[in-house]
């Protein structure tokens, strides 16, 4: 399960993110600039893309795995296709 939530409204907006699987948890604290998610995601709110991006990532690592802290711009730089295939996850 992905639980995100809004803690910031400025830009880049602000997220905790939450994946519990496998009987533990990890949390992320995770930035989102407004251009960006219109870019990769279209018309999805930013919460469903970065539950799409979590899905992605999670389809490549474990949770443990994944930063605690980052911007979404940087899983490009990790997973050069992930632009191109996030919107298959939404």
């Amino acid at each position: 399960m992905i639980e995100v939530k809004r803690v910031g409204d400025g830009d880049p907006m602000e997220f905790e993110v939450t994946v519990s699987e496998g009987g533990g948890q990890s949390s992320h604290r995770v930035t989102f600039a407004a251009d960006h998610q219109a870019r990769i995601c279209g018309q999805a709110s930013p919460e469903a893309c970065l539950e799409a991006a979590f899905r992605f990532l999670l389809d490549r690592e474990p949770k443990e795995a994944i930063l605690g802290t980052f911007d979404v711009s940087v899983i490009a730089k990790y997973f050069p296709d992930f632009e191109r295939k996030v919107g298959a996850y939404l």
